[in-house]
């Protein structure tokens, strides 16, 4: 079974510097460096906002995923790969990595996101805590999704945020992809 429907290989995370950042278009420093949930800051852009799923599945997560979330070798997690569309339009590719752990402190509220945003249960948590940001940049030929209905054709940003709930982890990534950057 494949770890990503998303990527071919792990992304490359690197942590946010000043000097980094500098070099980055503002626009993709706004979404960046967003705090609150992006699918309402979607909507609020682009009205209609919907949620594919390419993938979701019991699985090991990546290496640094499950050094991030301190879980061990042999544990699976809940991994789910989505599309954030508006009118057809791809404009946010995210992975979600969630142990079985924090998914039982939610009462399995993740588990059952179906098409739902995840920013709609996240946000509307009082004990949600954002704990630490990385940033990675992937090229065209990394990703496994170029063939899949939508192409990518020029290197894309995203951040990966490790976020608690009641005390329990799980990792977010998101890559903006051009089209969300041209608005």
């Amino acid at each position: 079974m494949p770890q990503s429907y998303l990527f071919q290989r792990e992304p490359r995370w690197i942590a946010p510097t000043p000097v980094r950042y500098k070099h980055l278009p503002c626009r993709l420093q706004s979404w960046l460096h967003e705090k609150t949930s992006l699918t309402q800051r979607l909507r609020d852009e682009w009205g209609v906002v919907s949620v594919q799923v390419l993938f979701e599945c019991w699985q090991a997560p990546f290496l640094s995923e499950r050094q991030k979330l301190q879980v061990p070798e042999n544990r699976l997690c809940l991994v789910r790969e989505v599309v954030l569309l508006s009118h057809h339009t791809p404009l946010i590719l995210a992975r979600t990595v969630i142990p079985r752990a924090t998914l039982l402190a939610t009462q399995g509220n993740l588990a059952r996101l179906g098409t739902r945003p995840l920013g709609e249960i996240l946000f509307s948590s009082t004990s949600l805590q954002r704990q630490w940001l990385d940033i990675a940049q992937i090229s065209p030929e990394k990703w496994k999704c170029a063939s899949s209905s939508f192409f990518i054709e020029a290197p894309v940003w995203g951040r990966r945020t490790r976020y608690s709930i009641n005390k329990h982890p799980m990792l977010v990534s998101e890559f903006f992809l051009p089209s969300l950057l041209e608005k």
